[in-house]
């Protein structure tokens, strides 16, 4: 069974992929500008401003809900600057860079502006160790936006599914697909060994739960080809069981 996935359209509408030409990493990267930003209540959802960040070559969304000290605290201070009208200033300190922000607050978290970004070299040498060189200064933008980390390079690859180059670390930070997803995903149903296996489970919402009960019924060593499929025809553990004792009580 072979399943195609095209992560894009399913759950990276936040992060547009670089556009940017590739150039080669620099000891110091270059600052980027014209980066616009722009905060707006969340549509459907009263109360939880969304704050957009919109460059040539990167773009991400930003929910500043009342949890985001928790998720993105280097966020946290920004929720509160764009709460009051009046001209704004905001940074936002990331392993990957540093954001500076300026602009207009017309009303609670209405306003917009622009910023620049200045990529972290120290974080460039880091990833290039890892054979996660970024091209261009605008990766490490977007990985501050998805919140890409070493630390989050270096557990996927003692889980066994190393990202082969930014793209693939991009991808697993914006689908939070963290070292403890991967360690309960992995079981005897299923063979995991590459990042992609990892970002299309995710994307399908395969987790630790549905692994253990395809395993329950039976299956071992399933691609993860196979158990996205399975996923995507809604192909459960208990249904897979009950078919099992279906076709046991039908044999002759």
């Amino acid at each position: 069974m072979k399943t195609t996935i095209t992560l894009s359209s399913l759950v990276l509408s936040s992060v547009l992929a670089c556009a940017a030409p590739v150039q080669p990493a620099t000891a110091e990267a270059q600052e980027m500008q014209g980066i616009r930003w722009e905060v707006m209540p969340e549509t459907g959802k009263r109360g939880q401003p969304k704050l957009q960040l919109r460059h040539k070559s990167a773009s991400s969304d930003l929910s500043l809900d009342a949890d985001l000290a928790g998720r993105r605290p280097e966020f946290a201070a920004v929720r509160t600057a764009l709460s009051a009208p009046g001209p704004v200033q905001f940074t936002v300190k990331h392993e990957a860079g540093t954001l500076d922000c300026s602009g207009q607050v017309t009303r609670v978290y209405e306003g917009k502006g622009q910023c620049s970004f200045a990529p972290d070299a120290g974080f460039g040498r880091a990833l290039g160790q890892r054979g996660l060189a970024p091209g261009a200064p605008a990766d490490q933008l977007t990985m501050l936006m998805v919140d890409a980390t070493i630390a989050l390079a270096d557990g996927l690859i003692r889980e066994g599914v190393p990202p082969k180059e930014t793209d693939d670390l991009i991808a697993a930070a914006a689908l939070e697909i963290t070292p403890e997803y991967v360690r309960d995903l992995k079981s005897e149903a299923i063979v995991l060994t590459d990042i992609d296996d990892a970002i299309a489970c995710k994307a399908l919402g395969v987790d630790g739960a549905y692994m253990r009960g395809l395993a329950a019924a039976g299956y071992r060593k399933l691609s993860a080809d196979d158990v996205v499929g399975m996923k995507a025809l809604g192909v459960t553990g208990d249904y897979a069981q009950a078919m099992n004792r279906a076709a046991g009580g039908n044999a002759k």
